[in-house]
């Protein structure tokens, strides 16, 4: 077992009755105790993101006692947001997410201090607002915002938190490039390079199970109150990686890769992320429509083939009228391309046009000169042409 961190967070001054009251039961517990418990009192915890994993961890630290919490996020609940971002309720859709959790955490903890930050973390902002905190929590769904997460936490010399989950799998580690002990590491050292655009399909495309969120979200402020107070045997240098089918938790070990360069600036994380090979970005070039060039191409004398090429269960939930269903996954096999017609043009979707993009460049590869793809996929479609569709 690797020796315990000194704690981040020097103690406050006494509780008071009230909240030895509200914090007995942790008082009570040898290695936290009241001293742990000041601590917590004393520490500023940034929060990325009021969402699937933010939003069990906000609610947990607040009710542990976390001082200053701080919530990064400039996005409105939705509802398809409620089946795991249990901070927000009903009457909070359409609100703003920051908002809807500070009055969630006022509710379970009118004695912590909740800081709004109701704007997007960029490489402008990041590294000035981590350095009023002690610890970040990294619970972000895109490998643009990790990526800027871990560069300014290692600027800004602060330790943090991270987590990630996907349909029924959770990981969460913690990175910290000054940790004491020559123990210093970061998220670079885990994963060198971002996966290719689209390899890696984010929640909103695979899908998540609600109560994961839960479980990985609990390990999160766990081991940010193990931080702060100074107890137990962190997740730095390891891996936890969570299966929620098997019930089974594993961890692996991380260590500093010596081949990761020094970060010293922050760069265009959207753009790092984002580049897109060069066969699909070939193949878009000149062949992408919009929505309404979509709509004058099916009311036309010769409508095309019109190919979806999601999977059976987003299908299930919404698509276009008139597409056919053929999964990206059939089509990379080969066993889809037979489905496609020959004898006129076709025109893929996905959800945001990814996918569909991907399977362009797979279709011209084969031959289909005249196929095109929509784009942003079937939520540009909704926005502009079916404001009353479903959308997931």
């Amino acid at each position: 077992m690797s020796p315990s961190l000194p704690p981040l967070v020097e103690p406050a001054a006494e509780l008071t009755r009230d909240e030895v009251a509200r914090y007995s039961r942790h008082l009570i517990i040898p290695d936290v105790g009241v001293l742990g418990q000041r601590r917590l009192k004393n520490a500023r915890v940034l929060v990325i993101g009021a969402g699937g994993l933010g939003a069990p961890t906000l609610l947990y630290l607040a009710a542990a006692g976390v001082g200053t919490l701080g919530i990064v996020d400039d996005d409105v609940v939705e509802e398809s947001n409620l089946q795991r971002q249990v901070i927000h309720g009903v009457s909070d859709v359409g609100r703003s997410k920051a908002e809807s959790a500070r009055d969630s955490i006022a509710a379970i903890n009118p004695l912590v201090q909740v800081r709004l930050h109701q704007v997007r973390l960029t490489a402008d902002n990041a590294v000035e607002l981590f350095e009023s905190y002690d610890l970040i929590l990294d619970g972000t769904d895109n490998f643009a915002t990790r990526y800027l997460v871990n560069d300014a936490a290692a600027l800004a010399h602060k330790p943090y938190v991270w987590g990630s989950i996907y349909r029924f799998e959770g990981q969460v580690s913690v990175f910290w490039e000054d940790a004491p002990d020559g123990r210093g590491l970061n998220y670079r050292d885990l994963y060198p390079e971002p996966p290719p655009p689209g390899t890696v399909p984010s929640c909103a495309e695979g899908g998540v199970l609600g109560v994961l969120c839960a479980s990985v979200g609990s390990v999160m402020g766990t081991e940010a109150i193990k931080l702060i107070t100074g107890i137990g045997e962190s997740l730095l240098g390891r891996l936890m990686i969570y299966d929620a089918l098997a019930m089974s938790y594993r961890t692996i070990a991380v260590r500093k890769d010596p081949a990761t360069p020094p970060i010293t600036e922050l760069t265009d994380y959207e753009a790092w992320c984002g580049v897109v090979p060069e066969e699909v970005g070939e193949a878009v070039a000149g062949s992408t429509i919009t929505p309404a060039e979509l709509r004058e191409l099916l009311d036309s004398d010769r409508p095309p083939a019109l190919i979806d090429v999601r999977e059976p269960g987003e299908w299930a939930i919404n698509h276009i009228e008139g597409a056919v269903l053929v999964p990206q996954s059939v089509i990379n096999t080969g066993a889809g391309l037979a489905t496609v017609p020959q004898d006129r043009m076709s025109v893929l979707y996905c959800k945001t046009g990814v996918r569909s993009a991907e399977v362009l460049a797979t279709l011209k590869k084969a031959g289909f000169a005249d196929a095109v793809h929509l784009q942003g996929g079937i939520v540009a479609w909704a926005k502009q042409m079916q404001p009353d569709m479903v959308m997931y």
